[in-house]
């Protein structure tokens, strides 16, 4: 396949003050220890940035999974909680990589420091099948990291998707169909979030918006996301083309589930029965 090249990494836009303060609450949520696990992760380096590293014995394959927020917040610990259930569940090493954030970082930096790392990821020992995975816009990075991986026959045995934020345009249908039914995000706040990661570069690079990207040659992909939630469209368009090109994908679109529930809020409806499926997903592919 064929892609065109990245724009030159840049310096970005200060912080705007509300964002500023989101990134210092969640930080002191952490740091208090709200996604504390146990036992702690093993912090190390990957490409250009530190990553967690979760693994219980010697295991089965690897799961390379991207944090959401939005492109503009977050960080590794807040994975912690859903890859420790995913390890124990599948025996499989979960790594949470750290990736440059807007709007101090815009695009494609975030998408550099993860492609770095998946590389260097791949580059190391380890036994059985390598898989990326994502969540909301790591979800959209995640898909951008396979596109990567396929132009550049990095060997990946699959990619897993959880509400995936995949195109920035934010022109789909179910922004306005499911603007009732989704109470964690708006066209409003995606737009924003979009301009703030964008700052200028083409919403329709198809690795900014992989929904636009040639997709022959990934691999299998497992796609969950909420039947009400805004990007719900962006998953079925997603799912739709795949099937276009000849991937194997699956979709689970599950009415009233709450955005990237599994990995948020274990308890809430349609969490488990997502969980379940990603995990006979990654099941099946570590054989």
């Amino acid at each position: 396949m064929s892609l065109p090249p990245l724009p030159p990494e840049r310096a970005g836009h200060p912080l705007p003050p509300d964002l500023a303060a989101l990134r210092q609450e969640m930080a002191a949520q952490r740091d208090a220890g709200i996604y504390r696990i146990e036992p702690a992760p093993h912090e190390i380096e990957l490409g250009r940035r530190r990553a967690l590293r979760l693994s219980d014995g010697a295991p089965r394959g690897r799961v390379f999974h991207l944090h959401g927020g939005g492109f503009r917040n977050g960080f590794p610990e807040m994975e912690a909680p859903y890859a420790d259930r995913l390890v124990r569940a599948t025996g499989m090493e979960v790594v949470l990589p750290e990736y440059a954030l807007a709007s101090d970082h815009p695009f494609p930096t975030g998408l550099v420091d993860a492609w770095a790392a998946l590389q260097d990821y791949a580059a190391q020992e380890g036994a059985g099948p390598l898989i990326v995975s994502g969540q909301s816009a790591g979800g959209g990075l995640a898909a951008s990291l396979a596109v990567l991986a396929a132009n550049e026959r990095l060997p990946l045995a699959g990619l897993v998707l959880i509400a995936p934020w995949l195109d920035l345009t934010v022109s789909a249908e179910s922004y306005v169909r499911n603007a009732a039914s989704d109470p964690m995000f708006t066209r409003a706040a995606a737009r924003r979030a979009a301009g703030l990661y964008l700052q200028g570069a083409d919403a329709r690079h198809p690795l900014a918006s992989p929904l636009f990207a040639p997709l022959e040659g990934l691999p299998p992909t497992f796609i969950a996301v909420g039947a009400g939630e805004v990007l719900y469209d962006d998953s079925l368009r997603f799912h739709e083309r795949l099937e276009q090109a000849g991937v194997a994908s699956e979709l689970l679109a599950i009415p009233g589930m709450e955005h990237v529930a599994v990995t948020r809020d274990p308890q809430g409806l349609g969490a488990a029965e997502t969980f379940a499926r990603i995990v006979s997903f990654v099941n099946a592919l570590a054989g």
